[in-house]
């Protein structure tokens, strides 16, 4: 996969580093700050979790991780919480990604025009995932999308 500026490039950077400072989406929500910065560190832990842990496929990995920072991004941008959650699990032949944010906002799927230079993120969760929703929670909400894996 090429090099995204402020990614990180090594492998040991990548394998389980960022679960020990941050902690592990697949034991329990991490709690993470709403900072644009924010995203970067969500994608790290996204890709650590589905190629360490879960070993899927490149292509399924590099769209999972895209809709990490698609979902993270929106809460970053519309929610105006303190801090969000990432959750990540896994069941027989799929995945599944949550955030939760304190927001009781729904968001919009928007139609998408070629020169659109915004509101992409859900045209890309609702064209990359196999399922995608919302839950509405007591205090907030959850935002997750779905994916077959094949196994």
């Amino acid at each position: 996969m090429p090099e995204v500026p402020g990614e990180p490039s090594s492998d040991d950077e990548l394998s389980g580093g960022v679960l020990d400072l941050v902690g592990d989406p697949t034991i329990g929500e991490v709690r993470l700050p709403n900072r644009p910065e924010s995203a970067r560190r969500a994608r790290r832990l996204a890709r650590t979790v589905l190629e360490s842990h879960w070993s899927l496929p490149e292509s399924v990995t590099d769209e999972a991780v895209l809709l990490v920072s698609e979902l993270v991004g929106n809460a970053v941008r519309h929610t105006g919480a303190l801090v969000f959650g990432l959750r990540m699990m896994r069941r027989r032949g799929w995945i599944r990604v949550e955030v939760r944010d304190p927001s009781r906002g729904l968001p919009c799927l928007l139609p998408v025009h070629g020169l659109d230079t915004s509101g992409r993120g859900l045209f890309l969760v609702d064209t990359l995932s196999d399922r995608w929703g919302v839950d509405l929670l007591p205090r907030g909400k959850t935002t997750w999308f779905e994916m077959r894996i094949g196994n």
